[in-house]
């Protein structure tokens, strides 16, 4: 190889590395902003000094509670709720190759919402309950699919099939809970699976809080890793990566970080479909985009929520902002790879 060409591919990965750099400021900025939005925007809209006075602890009339008690719980819950939800789907579809592959459409998310519904209509459970059976029953969900797709050796498109098919039984499951279920406790469990921030405490987010900071890392450590399984099974192997290994602690930590997201919000629609491509194309190849995922997974729950809660007459959970932007990506990308032959 040429000096010039090594000259080349060197400027072409410092502009990559440069790309990188803006999109994931430029992100992290937006993010502030719709943070500080959250904060601001409500039925009263309170002077910056106020707001800062009562996050500092100070008692104001009013603004105390509005803000520690309303605004500063729904803000980080979209804030690392998003990031979760964002961060893990970007690693199911980028380890499995396929952007159908992520929590929401393989079952991992019907699991936790069938563990939910069961103990709001059935056990009539407190909060703390729901959550605890909500992530154990979506790391359930991921066992069962991984075990059953595994066969004399671990197949993509089988992982895909069984968690669509697990996904539809899991969603009958739901529909039988809510047609049996008394009448009182209905629209509890639809506020729960339209994927909701109203009401969360500040007391319900350090779950959520602690397992983004643990697992973040260990995914962004993963991520060059995470790219060489893209490239196919036989190819991560010859190039030194114990792919088992390392996909059964990407799983784990992607598994752990929506389950626990899920049982904090609800299940969110399409914010773990659509992060990792929006990522992608924003920040373009040969840099990992597991950051910028999570970073535009905020970014999509916490303008939704805006849009849902001042944008119409009449307020709506994020759940529902966010299947009305991804329900037609949803088709547009069926048809796309309908046409190239893939489905």
């Amino acid at each position: 190889m040429t000096t010039h060409s090594i000259a080349y591919i060197a400027a072409g990965r410092r502009q990559r590395q440069r790309r990188w750099m803006l999109v994931t400021c430029l992100l992290t900025v937006l993010a502030l902003i719709l943070c500080c939005a959250m904060l601001l925007l409500g039925n009263t809209i309170y002077p910056v000094r106020d707001i800062l006075r009562a996050l500092s602890g100070e008692e104001l009339k009013g603004v105390s509670f509005a803000v520690n008690t309303v605004r500063l719980p729904r803000m980080l819950a979209g804030l690392f709720a998003g990031f979760a939800f964002g961060l893990a789907g970007n690693t199911f579809q980028t380890m499995l190759r396929n952007p159908l592959a992520n929590p929401n459409v393989i079952g991992i998310t019907s699991g936790s919402s069938v563990a939910a519904v069961l103990c709001i209509t059935v056990f009539h459970s407190s909060r703390a309950t729901i959550s605890a059976a909500s992530v154990a029953a979506g790391l359930a969900t991921v066992l069962v699919i991984y075990v059953l797709s595994r066969g004399r050796a671990f197949s993509i498109g089988r992982l895909i099939l069984i968690g669509i098919g697990i996904q539809a039984m899991l969603d009958a499951l739901i529909s039988y809970l809510l047609l049996v279920g008394a009448q009182q406790d209905i629209p509890a469990a639809i506020r729960w699976l339209t994927g909701s921030l109203n009401g969360i405490q500040l007391y319900e987010l350090p779950p959520l809080i602690i397992t983004v900071l643990i697992f973040t890392p260990v995914v962004a450590l993963l991520g060059k890793h995470l790219s060489l399984l893209e490239l196919g099974e036989q190819a991560a192997t010859s190039l030194g990566i114990h792919t088992d290994r390392t996909r059964i602690a990407l799983i784990v930590s992607s598994v752990c970080m929506i389950a626990i997201a899920t049982a904090t919000t609800g299940p969110i629609a399409f914010t773990s479909f659509l992060s990792g491509p929006i990522a992608k194309r924003l920040v373009g190849v040969g840099f990992s985009n597991v950051i910028p995922a999570g970073l535009v997974g905020v970014n999509l729950v916490l303008a939704a929520d805006l849009v849902g809660q001042f944008a119409f007459q009449y307020r709506f959970p994020v759940g529902i902002m966010t299947g009305i932007l991804g329900a037609p990506y949803l088709i547009f990308l069926l048809i796309r790879m309908n046409r190239k032959g893939v489905l």
